[in-house]
Protein backbone atom coordinates (compact mmCIF):
# COMPACT_ATOMS: atom_id res chain seq x y z
CA UNK A 1 0.00 0.00 0.00
CA UNK A 2 2.70 2.69 0.96
CA UNK A 3 4.50 1.63 -2.16
CA UNK A 4 1.55 2.64 -4.09
CA UNK A 5 1.49 6.05 -2.15
CA UNK A 6 4.97 6.84 -2.89
CA UNK A 7 4.50 5.79 -7.04
CA UNK A 8 2.20 8.50 -6.98
CA UNK A 9 -1.26 7.05 -7.22
CA UNK A 10 -4.37 9.74 -6.56
CA UNK A 11 -6.86 6.71 -4.89
CA UNK A 12 -6.55 3.55 -3.57
CA UNK A 13 -9.34 1.34 -3.60
CA UNK A 14 -9.93 -2.76 -2.49
CA UNK A 15 -13.14 -4.79 -2.77
CA UNK A 16 -15.74 -5.33 -0.38
CA UNK A 17 -16.13 -9.13 -0.69
CA UNK A 18 -15.56 -12.16 1.80
CA UNK A 19 -14.16 -14.29 -0.76
CA UNK A 20 -11.52 -14.08 -3.73
CA UNK A 21 -13.28 -13.68 -6.86
CA UNK A 22 -11.48 -15.59 -8.72
CA UNK A 23 -7.92 -18.09 -7.96
CA UNK A 24 -8.49 -20.73 -5.28
CA UNK A 25 -12.09 -19.83 -4.15
CA UNK A 26 -11.26 -19.95 -0.59
CA UNK A 27 -8.09 -18.93 -0.73
CA UNK A 28 -6.31 -16.10 2.06
CA UNK A 29 -8.96 -12.93 2.24
CA UNK A 30 -9.53 -9.84 5.10
CA UNK A 31 -12.70 -8.05 5.30
CA UNK A 32 -13.17 -4.49 3.61
CA UNK A 33 -13.72 -1.70 6.07
CA UNK A 34 -11.43 -3.33 8.94
CA UNK A 35 -8.71 -3.00 5.94
CA UNK A 36 -9.51 0.57 4.88
CA UNK A 37 -8.75 1.66 9.02
CA UNK A 38 -5.61 0.11 8.53
CA UNK A 39 -4.69 1.69 5.53
CA UNK A 40 -5.91 5.31 6.96
CA UNK A 41 -3.04 4.82 9.50
CA UNK A 42 -0.45 3.20 6.98
CA UNK A 43 -0.85 6.10 4.30
CA UNK A 44 -0.81 9.90 4.53
CA UNK A 45 -2.24 11.68 1.16
CA UNK A 46 -3.92 9.07 -0.97
CA UNK A 47 -7.78 8.82 -0.90
CA UNK A 48 -8.65 5.41 -0.11
CA UNK A 49 -12.20 3.50 -0.42
CA UNK A 50 -14.02 0.05 -1.57
CA UNK A 51 -15.11 -0.18 -4.98
CA UNK A 52 -17.15 -1.14 -4.16
CA UNK A 53 -18.70 -1.79 -0.46
CA UNK A 54 -21.99 -4.02 -0.68
CA UNK A 55 -24.98 -1.83 0.34
CA UNK A 56 -26.33 -5.30 1.51
CA UNK A 57 -23.96 -6.04 4.22
CA UNK A 58 -24.43 -3.49 6.61
CA UNK A 59 -27.24 -1.40 7.73
CA UNK A 60 -27.25 2.28 6.25
CA UNK A 61 -27.13 4.41 9.19
CA UNK A 62 -23.76 1.31 10.66
CA UNK A 63 -21.79 2.12 6.99
CA UNK A 64 -22.22 5.99 7.43
CA UNK A 65 -21.01 5.57 10.94
CA UNK A 66 -17.98 3.23 10.07
CA UNK A 67 -18.02 6.15 6.82
CA UNK A 68 -17.63 8.86 9.38
CA UNK A 69 -14.96 7.18 11.18
CA UNK A 70 -12.79 6.21 8.96
CA UNK A 71 -12.64 9.87 7.07
CA UNK A 72 -11.15 11.24 10.81
CA UNK A 73 -8.73 8.43 11.02
CA UNK A 74 -7.48 8.92 7.43
CA UNK A 75 -7.69 13.27 8.09
CA UNK A 76 -10.48 13.74 5.42
CA UNK A 77 -9.23 11.23 2.58
CA UNK A 78 -12.67 8.56 2.81
CA UNK A 79 -14.15 7.77 -0.61
CA UNK A 80 -17.53 5.97 -0.23
CA UNK A 81 -17.84 3.81 -2.52
CA UNK A 82 -21.13 1.52 -2.54
CA UNK A 83 -23.04 -0.53 -5.16
CA UNK A 84 -26.13 -2.95 -4.61
CA UNK A 85 -24.23 -6.15 -4.44
CA UNK A 86 -23.88 -9.05 -6.85
CA UNK A 87 -21.59 -11.87 -5.67
CA UNK A 88 -24.07 -14.46 -4.28
CA UNK A 89 -21.15 -16.82 -2.70
CA UNK A 90 -20.79 -13.60 -0.09
CA UNK A 91 -24.47 -13.84 0.34
CA UNK A 92 -25.07 -17.49 1.38
CA UNK A 93 -21.84 -18.20 3.56
CA UNK A 94 -22.57 -15.34 5.30
CA UNK A 95 -26.63 -15.52 5.53
CA UNK A 96 -27.48 -12.39 3.78
CA UNK A 97 -30.72 -12.53 1.42
CA UNK A 98 -29.56 -12.53 -2.31
CA UNK A 99 -33.06 -11.62 -3.84
CA UNK A 100 -33.02 -10.03 -7.34
CA UNK A 101 -30.72 -7.58 -8.70
CA UNK A 102 -33.78 -5.08 -9.25
CA UNK A 103 -34.33 -5.78 -5.57
CA UNK A 104 -30.85 -5.10 -4.30
CA UNK A 105 -31.11 -1.74 -6.85
CA UNK A 106 -34.04 -0.89 -4.72
CA UNK A 107 -32.63 -1.36 -1.89
CA UNK A 108 -29.63 0.78 -2.15
CA UNK A 109 -31.81 3.50 -3.53
CA UNK A 110 -33.49 3.78 0.04
CA UNK A 111 -30.16 3.23 1.84
CA UNK A 112 -28.66 6.50 0.29
CA UNK A 113 -30.58 9.23 1.96
CA UNK A 114 -30.37 7.13 5.00
CA UNK A 115 -26.89 7.20 4.82
CA UNK A 116 -26.77 10.88 4.16
CA UNK A 117 -29.00 11.59 6.74
CA UNK A 118 -26.76 9.60 9.38
CA UNK A 119 -23.81 11.74 8.78
CA UNK A 120 -25.88 15.04 9.52
CA UNK A 121 -26.81 13.37 12.92
CA UNK A 122 -23.22 12.01 14.16
CA UNK A 123 -21.11 13.57 16.26
CA UNK A 124 -18.89 14.53 15.25
CA UNK A 125 -19.26 15.06 11.74
CA UNK A 126 -17.71 13.96 9.35
CA UNK A 127 -14.39 15.69 8.34
CA UNK A 128 -15.78 16.70 4.62
CA UNK A 129 -18.78 16.08 2.85
CA UNK A 130 -17.78 12.65 1.85
CA UNK A 131 -17.80 12.03 -1.65
CA UNK A 132 -19.81 9.05 -3.08
CA UNK A 133 -18.84 6.51 -5.54
CA UNK A 134 -21.45 4.45 -7.14
CA UNK A 135 -20.16 1.85 -9.38
CA UNK A 136 -22.70 -0.02 -12.12
CA UNK A 137 -24.58 0.91 -15.41
CA UNK A 138 -27.88 -0.04 -15.18
CA UNK A 139 -29.85 2.89 -17.08
CA UNK A 140 -32.56 2.83 -15.07
CA UNK A 141 -31.78 2.62 -11.92
CA UNK A 142 -28.36 2.81 -11.05
CA UNK A 143 -27.52 5.81 -13.73
CA UNK A 144 -30.34 7.68 -11.48
CA UNK A 145 -29.24 7.03 -8.05
CA UNK A 146 -25.57 8.16 -9.55
CA UNK A 147 -27.19 11.27 -10.80
CA UNK A 148 -28.63 12.13 -7.47
CA UNK A 149 -26.25 10.63 -4.81
CA UNK A 150 -23.15 10.07 -6.57
CA UNK A 151 -19.70 12.39 -6.88
CA UNK A 152 -17.95 9.59 -8.96
CA UNK A 153 -19.10 6.86 -11.47
CA UNK A 154 -17.63 3.91 -11.70
CA UNK A 155 -18.30 1.68 -14.92
CA UNK A 156 -16.01 -1.20 -16.88
CA UNK A 157 -16.78 0.64 -20.06
CA UNK A 158 -15.29 0.41 -23.06
CA UNK A 159 -15.35 3.54 -24.90
CA UNK A 160 -18.78 3.56 -27.08
CA UNK A 161 -20.62 2.08 -24.27
CA UNK A 162 -19.16 4.92 -21.58
CA UNK A 163 -20.29 7.39 -24.10
CA UNK A 164 -24.07 6.25 -24.23
CA UNK A 165 -24.12 5.30 -20.32
CA UNK A 166 -22.62 9.46 -19.86
CA UNK A 167 -25.51 10.73 -22.20
CA UNK A 168 -27.92 9.00 -19.87
CA UNK A 169 -26.47 9.97 -17.18
CA UNK A 170 -26.69 13.54 -18.13
CA UNK A 171 -30.01 13.63 -19.32
CA UNK A 172 -30.92 11.75 -14.96
CA UNK A 173 -28.96 15.16 -14.58
CA UNK A 174 -31.11 17.45 -16.60
CA UNK A 175 -34.34 15.85 -14.91
CA UNK A 176 -33.53 17.13 -11.39
CA UNK A 177 -31.07 19.84 -11.90
CA UNK A 178 -28.29 19.08 -11.96
CA UNK A 179 -24.59 19.59 -13.11
CA UNK A 180 -23.73 16.80 -14.73
CA UNK A 181 -19.81 17.82 -14.78
CA UNK A 182 -19.63 17.40 -11.22
CA UNK A 183 -19.63 13.86 -11.54
CA UNK A 184 -16.48 12.11 -12.11
CA UNK A 185 -16.41 9.39 -15.00
CA UNK A 186 -14.29 6.84 -13.77
CA UNK A 187 -13.00 3.59 -15.40
CA UNK A 188 -11.02 0.24 -15.27
CA UNK A 189 -7.90 1.04 -17.29
CA UNK A 190 -8.06 -1.39 -20.17
CA UNK A 191 -5.54 -3.49 -21.45
CA UNK A 192 -2.82 -1.87 -23.51
CA UNK A 193 -0.53 0.96 -23.52
CA UNK A 194 -2.06 3.50 -21.86
CA UNK A 195 -0.44 6.56 -24.52
CA UNK A 196 -2.45 4.59 -26.98
CA UNK A 197 -5.73 3.38 -25.44
CA UNK A 198 -6.06 6.38 -21.91
CA UNK A 199 -6.16 9.36 -24.65
CA UNK A 200 -9.49 8.14 -26.07
CA UNK A 201 -11.40 7.28 -22.58
CA UNK A 202 -9.84 10.87 -21.61
CA UNK A 203 -11.41 12.55 -24.40
CA UNK A 204 -14.89 10.06 -23.74
CA UNK A 205 -14.89 11.91 -20.25
CA UNK A 206 -13.30 9.85 -17.68
CA UNK A 207 -10.83 10.85 -15.41
CA UNK A 208 -10.43 8.24 -12.67
CA UNK A 209 -8.44 5.33 -14.10
CA UNK A 210 -8.64 2.38 -11.71
CA UNK A 211 -5.93 -0.03 -12.10
CA UNK A 212 -6.19 -3.80 -10.58
CA UNK A 213 -3.56 -5.65 -8.90
CA UNK A 214 -3.44 -8.66 -7.01
CA UNK A 215 -1.15 -10.36 -4.35
CA UNK A 216 0.09 -11.78 -2.66
CA UNK A 217 2.85 -10.89 -4.50
CA UNK A 218 2.08 -7.49 -6.37
CA UNK A 219 3.22 -6.70 -9.76
CA UNK A 220 2.71 -2.47 -9.95
CA UNK A 221 4.32 -2.15 -13.56
CA UNK A 222 1.12 -1.25 -14.72
CA UNK A 223 0.19 0.52 -12.53
CA UNK A 224 3.58 2.73 -13.27
CA UNK A 225 2.52 2.69 -17.06
CA UNK A 226 -0.09 4.35 -16.37
CA UNK A 227 1.18 6.59 -13.55
CA UNK A 228 4.07 7.37 -15.96
CA UNK A 229 1.12 8.60 -18.96
CA UNK A 230 -0.76 11.16 -16.17
CA UNK A 231 2.36 12.43 -15.43
CA UNK A 232 2.96 13.04 -19.11
CA UNK A 233 -0.15 14.76 -19.63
Amino acid sequence: MSEAEDLGVDVAFNWDHFYPLYGDADGKHFECWTMLAAWAEQTSRVEIGALVSCNSYRNPELLADMARTVDHISAGRLILGIGSGWFEKDYTEYGYEFGTAGGRLDDLAEALPRIEDRWSKLNPVPTRKIPVLIGGGGEKKTLKMVARHADIWHSFSDIATLRRKSAILDKWCAEIGRDSSEIERSVAAPEGAPSEVGGPLLEAGATLFTVGVSGPDYDLSKLEQWISWRSSL
